[in-house]
């Protein structure tokens, strides 16, 4: 996999969905928190262009944005393809890889108690 580094703080619910998704797909990733870093919170802003807001997320050197532009890339069908090529970057003996796509849930009616 590619180093993924996502920028977060522990208070906010969009930081949550992005490692959410992340581990549904079976990226693992470097957590940031610049909740009360101030260093790494102008890091983070100054890798991003100038962004303020968490979750920030990289995959490899590719600045991919907020939860939303993650979102977007995994709806559209693009993030597997850049977590993919992002790993071969990284990897160059990786021939191929294969990537959890989908994610099954199993929902059992239990009986209710009387």
């Amino acid at each position: 996999m590619p180093k993924i580094t996502i920028y977060t703080s522990p208070i906010c619910p969009y930081c949550v969905r992005a490692k959410s998704l992340l581990k549904k797909k079976g990226a693992p990733y470097e957590e940031v928190d610049v909740f009360m870093d101030a260093d790494r919170r102008a890091e983070m802003e100054e890798k991003s262009g100038g962004r303020h807001t968490v979750p920030q997320i990289f995959i490899g050197e590719k600045h991919v944005g907020g939860f939303d532009d993650l979102n977007a890339l995994d709806r559209a069908g693009e993030l597997d393809p850049l977590l993919a090529s992002a790993e071969r970057a990284a990897d160059p003996n990786v021939e191929s890889t294969s990537l959890r796509t989908t994610d099954r849930t199993v929902n059992k009616v239990l009986p209710q108690s009387k």
